[in-house]
């Protein structure tokens, strides 16, 4: 566990996160199966809270209706930054956050817009997160390779485990 106050938890897991359009969102099926699916992070700044847009009907959605606690993956395997941040999701009725939220990229999913009755505001509240950060792709292969020839530890890069 991380020695990272709260603050500077928050800016780590932000600056991962920040620019990395999809979050695989993993929920508990009502058999108790997880279930990941791609979702579109919201371009909002991450203060411990993360927003979707989702839909009312759709599977997810009652996943976490009936089973909050969710995880969300992010990956930037160029930069070699990974995060994997556990929560609990909160379906939430919020017409300013919405318009807040909005871009019409979202009409190919909701027919009626804006104004669709099936469109569910997600935020999920974390609770904690796990982030990689290697030294890039080129160190990565060079520090694999060294252990391999030498049998030393490859040092891989930076890896902790944060409470939000």
């Amino acid at each position: 566990m991380s020695d990272l106050s709260h603050q500077d938890a928050v800016k780590k897991i932000a600056g991962i996160i920040k620019n990395v359009k999809f979050a695989m969102l993993t929920t508990t099926t009502a058999e108790g199966h997880l279930h990941a699916r791609p979702m579109t992070t919201q371009e909002t700044e991450f203060d411990g809270d993360v927003w979707f847009i989702g839909a009312r009907d759709s599977e997810a959605v009652a996943d976490m209706r009936a089973r909050p606690q969710v995880n969300l993956a992010y990956a930037k395997p160029g930069d070699g930054e990974y995060v994997s941040v556990n929560g609990t999701a909160e379906l939430v009725e919020d017409r300013a956050k919405l318009d807040e939220l909005w871009s019409d990229f979202y009409k190919a999913y909701f027919e009626g817009g804006k104004e669709d009755p099936n469109i569910q505001l997600i935020k999920v509240h974390a609770n904690g997160a796990e982030f990689w950060e290697s030294d890039g792709k080129v160190r990565t292969l060079f520090q694999l390779a060294k252990g391999a020839l030498t049998g030393q530890h490859a040092h891989m890069g930076q890896n902790d485990t944060v409470k939000l």
